[in-house]
């Protein structure tokens, strides 16, 4: 009995020295997911693709650890899934309808951009929608009526000067066919505080003016989903 009691005494002895490990292993623990979180935001920061798994990440750490899940955190990051389909959404509905060379679709961390050339929307000259480009952007709202976000649409000219017609210069062609745009979207059921317009005449190519096919390419609108920050 001396001998058991003694050994149990040891035991409680050895027990209670080790209680520091524990704790030990549960720091160790804390500072690895710290600096887990760390360098997901670092990475999430550096790479926009990324920030939507970070969100998510961050927020089943918060559950995990007993913690309130942010909800805000969770809506934006399911938002920006949503946002990041969106192209994808429209790069199909477009081929399925064979028109998937009449739109150029560009994503970035910001927004979703969709450009079309004068020659798919308008007549030279005019701001009128013809009835072909009202069947290429009828498929393009769609899936852009679905969100909530914000829709800019720019309209954009080449430098050749305008000499007769309705307008009198690029700036207010521009406008023009951007308001077209704009009014066809509300008319298709989009809410109209969502939408914005703005023209930049010629102050804006992304082609060489003195050539046919770069001023092809400068006389268009951008239509430009605005993406959750």
């Amino acid at each position: 009995m001396i001998y058991k009691s003694r050994r149990d005494e040891l035991e409680n002895q050895l027990n209670r020295g080790a209680l520091w490990a524990v704790t030990y292993g549960d720091l160790m623990s804390y500072l690895m997911i710290f600096f887990l979180v760390l360098f997901s935001f670092s990475m999430a920061k550096t790479d926009k693709t990324k920030s939507r798994k970070y969100e998510e990440s961050l927020v089943n750490i918060q559950k995990a650890f007993g913690g309130k899940a942010d909800d805000k955190r969770l809506e934006r990051a399911k938002a920006q899934e949503q946002e990041d389909k969106v192209a994808d959404k429209i790069k199909a509905s477009m081929a399925s309808n064979q028109m998937s060379s009449l739109v150029q679709i560009d994503s970035n961390e910001h927004r979703v951009k969709l450009v079309l050339t004068e020659a798919v929307l308008f007549d030279s000259g005019k701001a009128e929608l013809k009835v072909r480009a009202k069947e290429v952007l009828k498929p393009i709202l769609e899936e852009l009526k679905k969100l909530p976000n914000d829709v800019l649409v720019e309209g954009h000219t080449d430098n050749v000067p305008i000499h007769k017609g309705r307008y009198e210069t690029n700036w207010e062609l521009s406008m023009a066919r951007a308001y077209s745009v704009v009014k066809f979207m509300e008319e298709t059921g989009m809410n109209p505080k969502k939408l914005a317009g703005s023209g930049y005449g010629d102050n804006r190519p992304v082609g060489e003016n003195n050539s046919a096919a770069g001023r092809a390419k400068n006389r268009r609108i951008e239509i430009s989903l605005i993406k959750s920050e």
